[in-house]
């Protein structure tokens, strides 16, 4: 077992399943402009951050518009559907166990701040959380300064902190800070894409139950 005071969960893909609402809003931005759309399988192979580095994989052309418009147009759809996503599964459960155990829990997200504060309370688990934090902007550059916040926040040392996500950034960040990660293959990235980071990798959160 490792012995942890502090969970740091990522949102989009880890706690919150909303993949399809991805796929579906960035195929009818690709279809509004002629391009091949993507299935699941592409999309969990062509996902990265930051985003503008995914939407040219998917084939979008900047040099004739600004990311900002489809950026912008995607938030848009997302948000009109966002309330269709659900928790995995084993969320609660997973939630109510560490809470058991008085171990904190955070959430650090890619996800615009107000707007993940909103999903959070609207799937109601608000509660099991200390603390909550997202990023500035719909643009999804990355959270490593927002996890430095968080750590510090809770004034303790990083290693005695783990990350569960479900991309590569999310390994990446928890390097930037120095705490350990595990990454979920349940999300937005194929489970050989996050193995190439060397972290263990989970097939679903109930696995944890029986690492921390």
């Amino acid at each position: 077992m490792i012995d942890k005071k502090l969970i740091i969960w990522d949102w989009n893909g880890t706690l919150l399943n909303d993949m399809h609402i991805c796929i579906d809003a960035i195929n009818h931005l690709l279809f509004v402009r002629k391009k091949p759309v993507i299935n699941l399988k592409t999309y969990k192979e062509i996902f990265t951050f930051p985003v503008k580095d995914y939407y040219i994989a998917a084939g979008f052309d900047f040099t004739n518009e600004s990311f900002d418009i489809p950026a912008l147009q995607f938030m848009d759809l997302y948000k009109n559907q966002l309330r269709t996503a659900e928790l995995y599964s084993e969320v609660k459960s997973v939630l109510r166990h560490f809470k058991a155990k008085n171990i904190h829990q955070a959430v650090l997200s890619a996800m615009e701040h107000q707007l993940l504060l909103e999903s959070i309370k609207e799937k109601k688990i608000n509660d099991y959380f200390q603390a909550i934090l997202g990023i500035e902007d719909h643009f999804a550059n990355g959270k490593t300064h927002q996890a430095e916040k968080l750590i510090k926040n809770f004034d303790i040392n990083p290693k005695e902190a783990i990350f569960i996500g479900d991309t590569i950034h999310d390994h990446e960040v928890a390097l930037e800070i120095g705490c350990d990660a595990i990454l979920v293959s349940h999300g937005h990235q194929s489970h050989e894409r996050l193995s190439s980071t060397g972290r263990k990798i989970i097939h679903n959160l109930e696995e944890l139950t029986s690492i921390i």
